[in-house]
């Protein structure tokens, strides 16, 4: 799979993205906004050991990188759900922060959710973005995703307990 957009591309991971991956997954600010299995600080062992996952060819979570000018700078994916849950998939995304602000998420959300649509038997895609993070809840507001609910005192980040809010889109 390649996705090549006018900022970015969004391609498979491979193993020798490991020093571009540690080296802009290494930021607290960028931390803060996701889950804690994603490791603060990012050495080059985590990145090398999540890209022996996220190449390895199973039918799980779905993982890929986010490349600009060549470096990987940060990564979408998806988990499908299953049973009763098997047309829908939670998904997410990271941005190394020096590219914040520039519309590439946006962009690549956008491109990312209608290429699961069309490849993949889903009816419905969600994400959740911590209530702090109004960044986020922007980039799945603007490539057409609802607000559905807010989760209050969903999440523990950091030592802090937060909201989150659910956002979905729909075929």
């Amino acid at each position: 799979m390649e996705l090549r957009l006018k900022r970015c591309t969004i391609r498979e991971w491979r193993l020798d993205d490991a020093e571009s991956l540690a080296k802009h997954a290494n930021n607290r600010r960028v931390w803060l906004m996701l889950r804690d299995r994603f490791p603060h600080p990012y050495t080059i062992e985590d990145a090398k050991n999540f890209l022996e996952r996220a190449t390895a060819k199973d039918e799980g979570e779905k993982f890929y990188c986010i490349e600009i000018d060549g470096s990987a700078v940060g990564g979408i994916g998806f988990k499908p759900g299953e049973d009763v849950y098997r047309h829908t998939a939670e998904f997410g995304y990271w941005l190394a922060e020096e590219f914040w602000g520039k519309g590439i998420m946006t962009e690549a959300v956008t491109a990312f959710v209608n290429y699961c649509f069309e490849d993949f038997p889903l009816n419905r895609i969600f994400a959740s973005a911590y209530a702090n993070n109004p960044a986020s809840a922007r980039v799945l507001e603007k490539a057409g995703f609802v607000l559905e609910g807010r989760l209050r005192k969903n999440v523990i980040k950091d030592g802090q307990i937060l909201d989150s809010l659910l956002y979905a889109r729909t075929i």
